[in-house]
């Protein structure tokens, strides 16, 4: 009877066929969003449940291995009750369906340095050889930390379009909804409905173009429509907290760390020992930080409610280790019996990591770092020093790209407080090059270089000198040097010297080079273009008009000096003109001059500036024209004729 019906039915109607796309929403995508559906409903102050509809149309290979997977993660505060999912061909019919034993369930172990943590992950894989295909998955979670509201960001990549999605948010009365809107379009947004004592929000995105990447672009996730969610309260294991502004989250945060700073007496007694072998409060602040780097190590350790509460300081005493907010939990205790009063932060790492949204008050934040404000002494002003404390190797009181120029959340009795961590501008970022170039006839040359960088500019170099082999260093910088065909006969990487109490931290690389071609034959005469290592590359041109604002890089200083030594039987026969540049973008002076031991010396300088953190879209052009400037600046050429 059941064969009967189904036939007597037919089979089942297409879902996502392809060609049901709309050609604007293929133009430039891999992929289309062809239905995101979340409904949040917010249980109790401690809970809430988060169900998820999506499917995606994977129009070519770009777009599979993104989109034609699922990973759903968890915790012991998070639970999945459901994953499902199905994968259907270009015409919509169904190729399979994803049975239970194909969804693999797994920790994430010791993954990026944790040592301990409850977080897995389901995963499910519905990727096929031919496209376009779709695949379809629903999903629940029920959470029990609600300091975390799940976001809404349908679309979240490059070359993604959109047909539409929904999202519901359901919570009662009593806990009322916080909620930022980021690029909606008009009437995406329902009045809130009241049932007894429930409310209901309901958004609704329509269609919405693929976006290309485009050069110096901010963030994604800052271009496209998006929802925030926050609660106004909330609860994590027992622990009730406000969202209701900065200053009630710090004060949660604060109360979770208290009682949790207690050293053992000897060692209060040793640091308290600081005050008089260093009565200056900056090298006394060193030297504990120099012991808490000599004495401890980072692991990560998240277990529910441990994620946010700091492990007890005679816990990193006991064990030698602790995650972010312990050790910086731990050097606060320190600090404190060598009189020196300090205050845990809570930051956004990371060298890409975007700032808070300063004026959406939610637990935007990853790492824990100390604040230790340093009052005026006589002559020495106020100051203040920030500390990493998960590092072994940074130098003191450096913040760098992992942390520097952002807003963090200090944490102090009275609650929080967005503060700016250091700012670091172009004379905190810059590299010194000095290039001893010895040229041979045929166009070849022998080069031995010494690179100093400093600040911003040796974060990356800092990290191959205290984590990499040789060959791995070796390997990043033949990758960036911008010569063709050149061969490393030599390489170092050393630490530079700090040079004084607030210096920043430096790496000198030395490298000797052998260059077959770097200058051209030109019948009897040699073409060559001193610039050799310091050139910066000009822009492409804007692909029809440009819509993402511009985000430049950090303000930078890079200084060249080359020493050209000629070979034997020629002399310069031309030496290009000096050149001055001047923009909102930067300053370049360039000169190259005969000096009277035979060489020539030429000397480069290029001070970038970013006028604003973002700039509009149509200010791409004048700073395209700046770097075009620069760039053919960057290539001029000596003339060298022989004798």
């Amino acid at each position: 009877m059941l064969l009967l019906l189904l036939a007597l039915l037919g089979p089942p109607a297409p879902k996502y066929p392809a060609d049901a796309i709309a050609p604007a929403l293929r133009e430039n995508a891999h992929a289309v969003v062809r239905a995101y559906d979340k409904v949040v409903v917010v249980r109790s102050a401690s809970q809430l449940v988060e169900t998820v509809h999506t499917a995606i149309t994977i129009l070519d290979p770009a777009g599979s291995d993104e989109h034609g997977q699922l990973v759903v993660y968890y915790d012991a505060l998070r639970r999945i009750s459901y994953l499902r999912g199905a994968v259907y061909d270009a015409q919509g019919h169904l190729l399979h369906q994803l049975r239970p034993a194909e969804v693999r369930d797994q920790g994430l172990g010791s993954a990026g340095g944790s040592l301990m943590t409850d977080v897995r992950v389901r995963y499910a894989d519905l990727r096929q050889p031919a496209t376009p295909y779709t695949v379809e998955f629903d999903y629940e979670v029920v959470s029990d930390n609600t300091l975390f509201f799940p976001d809404f960001q349908p679309q979240s990549a490059e070359n993604v379009s959109l047909e539409g999605a929904t999202l519901r948010v359901t919570t009662p009365t009593a806990l009322p909804l916080r909620y930022g809107e980021q690029l909606l379009p008009a009437g995406a947004a329902s009045a809130p409905a009241v049932a007894g004592a429930l409310t209901t929000y309901r958004w609704t995105l329509p269609a919405h173009p693929a976006v290309d990447e485009e050069p110096f672009a901010p963030p994604l996730e800052t271009l496209l429509p998006a929802v925030r969610l926050a609660p106004a309260t909330f609860e994590v294991q027992g622990h009730a907290g406000s969202l209701a502004s900065w200053q009630s989250l710090g004060q949660w945060s604060y109360q979770l760390g208290q009682g949790r700073d207690a050293l053992p007496p000897a060692l209060t007694a040793r640091m308290a020992q600081l005050l008089i072998e260093a009565p200056d409060p900056r090298a006394r602040a060193r030297k504990v930080y120099e012991f808490l780097q000599s004495s401890t190590r980072y692991v990560s350790v998240q277990l529910g409610l441990g994620g946010w509460q700091t492990a007890p300081a005679m816990a990193v005493v006991s064990g030698g280790y602790g995650d972010c907010k312990a050790l910086s939990n731990y050097t606060r205790a320190l600090l404190a019996a060598a009189g020196l009063p300090a205050h845990v932060a809570l930051v956004g790492a990371g060298a890409d990591e975007a700032d808070v949204r300063a004026d959406f008050p939610s637990s935007q934040f990853n790492h824990a770092i100390l604040c230790l404000p340093l009052a005026a002494r006589g002559s020495v002003p106020a100051d203040t020093v920030w500390l990493e404390c998960t590092s072994q190797t940074e130098a003191f009181g450096y913040m760098g790209s992992f942390t520097g120029n952002r807003h963090a959340l200090l944490l102090t009795p009275s609650g929080g407080r967005l503060v700016a961590t250091p700012r670091y501008g172009a004379a905190a970022n810059r590299q010194q090059r000095r290039t001893e170039l010895w040229l041979d006839g045929a166009g070849g040359a022998k080069a031995s270089v010494r690179t100093q960088r400093v600040g911003l500019a040796q974060d990356t170099y800092a990290q191959l000198l205290t984590g990499a082999d040789a060959d791995e260093q070796r390997k990043y910088v033949a990758a960036r040097l911008p010569v063709a065909h050149c061969t490393i006969t030599a390489l170092r990487l050393a630490a530079a010297s700090p040079g004084g109490p607030q210096a920043l931290p430096g790496v000198v690389e030395t490298l000797g080079l052998e260059l077959p071609g770097v200058a051209t034959a030109a019948g009897s005469r040699l073409l060559i273009e001193p610039n050799v290592l310091g050139r910066l590359a000009a822009l492409p041109a804007q692909v029809g008009a440009r819509t993402a604002p511009l985000a430049l890089p950090a303000p930078a200083l890079t200084q060249d000096t080359v020493r050209l030594h000629l070979p034997a039987g020629f002399r310069p026969e031309t030496l290009p003109a000096p050149t001055q540049l001047t923009s909102a973008y930067g300053t370049y002076s360039s000169t190259c001059t005969a000096l009277p031991d035979g060489t020539i010396q030429y000397v480069r300088q290029l001070e970038t500036r970013r006028p604003t953190l973002v700039l509009p879209a149509e200010k791409y052009a004048e700073y395209k024209e700046f770097r075009r400037k620069v760039n053919q600046a960057d290539h001029a050429q000596i003339v060298l004729g022989k004798l």
